[in-house]
This record gives structure tokens, sequence and C-alpha cells, in this order.
């Protein structure tokens, strides 16, 4: 005997299927919120190292340095300059790593905490044989989260020189 029909054509069956596997979205590319704030650890690390003079994806309450963009001012509508901090919204990487590319080409230095995603376009487009990349042992547990993060991460180093090789 066979199963009964539970879809009247193939349109509504593939509609269905869609819509099942858009609930079934991985986690690490699923969140309620743009706002991970920078482990302090990681960030005290890198500064040592860096000497961060400006955050540009930040907001008042989480911010790393004394000068940042919060998103009212929005960060990439503005100029990056010196030695900068950016933990992205995860929600707009294309636009973030385009950004720092182009402000590393003008000059400035921009250090990224970014989700390690190396088969994605923005990866192709704006890092690959821009940055210097450094994977991340382990899980980031951004400093508001009970949980680390499911994703790896990369922290990506956009240099004057580096961002003007082919």
């Amino acid at each position: 005997m066979p199963r009964p029909r539970i879809y009247i054509d193939n349109a509504q069956k593939q509609a269905a299927y869609r819509h099942r596997k858009r609930r079934r979205q991985p986690v690490y590319f699923r969140s309620k919120s743009d706002e991970w704030e920078t482990p302090s650890s990681l960030f005290a690390e890198l500064d040592a190292e860096f000497h961060f003079t400006i955050d540009v994806a930040a907001l008042p309450h989480n911010t790393k340095c004394s000068q940042f963009y919060t998103p009212g001012e929005d960060g990439l509508a503005q100029k990056w300059q010196g030695v900068c901090w950016l933990n992205p919204p995860y929600s707009a990487l294309r636009q973030w790593m385009a950004k720092a590319l182009a402000s590393a080409q003008a000059g400035a230095t921009v250090v990224c905490l970014v989700p390690a995603r190396t088969d994605t376009a923005w990866w192709h487009d704006s890092v690959q044989g821009h940055a210097e990349i450094r994977f991340l042992r382990g899980r980031v547990k951004f400093s508001d989260s009970e949980n680390s993060a499911p994703f790896p991460s990369a922290l990506l180093v956009f240099r004057p020189m580096l961002a003007v090789l082919p």
C-alpha cells in the first residue's frame, strides 16, 4: 500500500522542504543579536601588540578603546585611520571586511575578530591574499555569553603594505 500524499503537488513539497531546511540552519549562522563583546583577555593581548587607537564597531558599554564608532555613527560610513580594532556584526561580514581592506589600502591597520569561514565569498574577496590570518585555537568565549562560540574564529590583520598585494 503506497503512502498517502501529504502535498498537492511537487511545488508544495519543495516549498515545505525549503522551509524545513531554513529552520535547521546551523547554529553558527543564527543569532538573536550581533552584539558580542570581545573577551577582555584576548583584546588585552592584542592591544599590547598593536596599541589600538579606535574601536570601529562598538557600543558604549562594550567598547575596548576610548575612541569608538557606535551603530548610530555607522562605522562603515566613517574614515578609519590609525590602528583599528574590529569585532564586526557577523550578519554583515562582507561589508565590514571590504571596508577593512579599503581602509588598509588607504593607510590604516585593521585587526579583526571574525568567524573562520574560509569557504565564503567575503573571505576570498577581501581576506585571502590581503590580510595576515591567525587562526585561534579552540573556540572564543565572548564576554557576555554562557558558552563558547559554536564556530572557529580567526584574527585578520590588514596592514597597509599587505592590503595592496594581488
